[in-house]
């Protein structure tokens, strides 16, 4: 095939996760991309329930419709304090994988400019005046190229900046007797053997019988599986769950890190999702911040569509949360076992409202002062200096 016979989009996604299908479905929300052609290659063709995604937001959203669950009340506990937290005006709210991979893939397959391939990525090659993308079956070439594939290697084989996991174990389980709480989410209990780490448990109830529960660690190293499984069951026998069916199982590794992917952008690639640092470092969430960012990356497309030509390193800045969560990051890395105390400090005495809106990265520096001065002291000192004199 010579290169006038490759078949050529004004823009590609390589990888069709959250982060993509989110912008995607913006692109058509918006009305303004309905002439330019869309390609979105992967390898799954998003037919599971694969994963499961929650947020906090104040008032309704584009998402509403595939919103399985909200709550507004939530549980945190230590071994030394446990603490329900009024959640209002936010809720947090749950919604399955395949729920959000449907909904969205119905809106795309009535769209005559947009086409999805369940092929394998094997090669992206960025030219002067185009990026040639290489499949297993296929190639095409496009203008610009929206890359979602992760790449491990970037954040793993350099010692800047701290990788850890958010990895977890969950059970989609029904139990015979009625120990759960359908009205409050189980947010962070760390009252789990920490064993040198940061391990809580987490529990999406959506009845007094049925219940997601995960056992969840900030850290750098996964475990051997069946400890989780170990753990959860240890966890059930102690909510007085001990007649229970097992439904599903979800698991899965989410990497935290202040790594800079964003360097990674050309003036024709940019990386979104996990592989353009989309997630929040801190916590591991994925949700909210691509809904964020992927608005943003709109909005930025529309701007230089219509006016300057477009490059795409400079869609992303820094702000002073990238910075908040590298220290945390760099107490975590040296000092895991600290998670729990951290965490705890925040939730103890803390306004909900006032975390959720840090976290969200919508508080103003006296605000981010209010939240801050809550957290222990000495350690956050310490990584202040550690990356002064770094």
């Amino acid at each position: 095939m010579n290169s006038s016979q490759i078949p050529h989009f004004d823009y590609i996604f390589t990888g069709t996760g959250l982060a993509s299908l989110m912008t995607v479905y913006k692109m058509i929300l918006s009305g303004k991309f309905s002439d330019k052609s869309i390609l979105l290659l992967d390898q799954d063709i998003k037919k599971a329930n694969d994963r499961t995604w929650c947020f906090w937001q104040k008032e309704g959203s584009i998402w509403n419709s595939v919103v399985s669950k909200k709550w507004d009340l939530a549980f945190f506990a230590n071994e030394n304090f446990r603490r329900d937290l009024d959640l209002k005006p936010y809720s947090y709210n749950k919604i399955n994988g395949l729920d959000f991979y449907n909904f969205v893939f119905e809106v795309i397959s009535k769209q005559s400019n947009i086409t999805f391939l369940n092929e394998k990525v094997t090669e992206i090659n960025e030219l002067e005046t185009h990026v040639f993308v290489g499949t297993e079956e296929n190639r095409f070439t496009c203008n610009y190229l929206f890359n979602s594939i992760y790449t491990k290697a970037f954040a793993e084989k350099q010692n800047k900046y701290p990788v850890l996991q958010q990895h977890f174990v969950g059970w989609f389980i029904k139990t015979e007797e009625e120990v759960f709480n359908p009205e409050e989410v189980t947010f962070m209990d760390f009252s789990v053997y920490q064993k040198g780490n940061t391990r809580f448990m987490y529990v999406l109830p959506t009845s007094k019988t049925k219940a997601l529960v995960e056992y969840t660690l900030f850290s750098e190293k996964l475990l051997p599986k069946e400890e989780y499984e170990n753990e959860i069951q240890i966890y059930l026998k102690k909510l007085g769950a001990s007649q229970y069916q097992i439904l599903e199982k979800e698991e899965g590794s989410i990497p935290m890190t202040c790594y800079p992917f964003w360097e990674k952008n050309t003036k024709r690639v940019l990386n979104i999702g996990t592989a353009g640092g989309w997630t929040k470092a801190s916590t591991g969430y994925t949700f909210k911040n691509s809904d964020k960012k992927s608005s943003k990356l709109i909005e930025f497309l529309e701007e230089k569509n219509a006016s300057t030509p477009l490059s795409m390193t400079s869609f992303y800045k820094k702000s002073r949360f990238w910075f908040y969560d590298l220290l945390l990051l760099d107490i975590l890395y040296r000092h895991n076992e600290l998670g729990s105390s951290i965490f705890s400090s925040l939730f103890k005495k803390g306004n909900p409202e006032l975390i959720f809106k840090f976290l969200d990265e919508e508080t103003s520096f006296i605000e981010d002062f209010k939240v801050i001065i809550k957290c222990p002291k000495v350690p956050f000192i310490k990584a202040l200096f550690h990356r002064i004199f770094q």
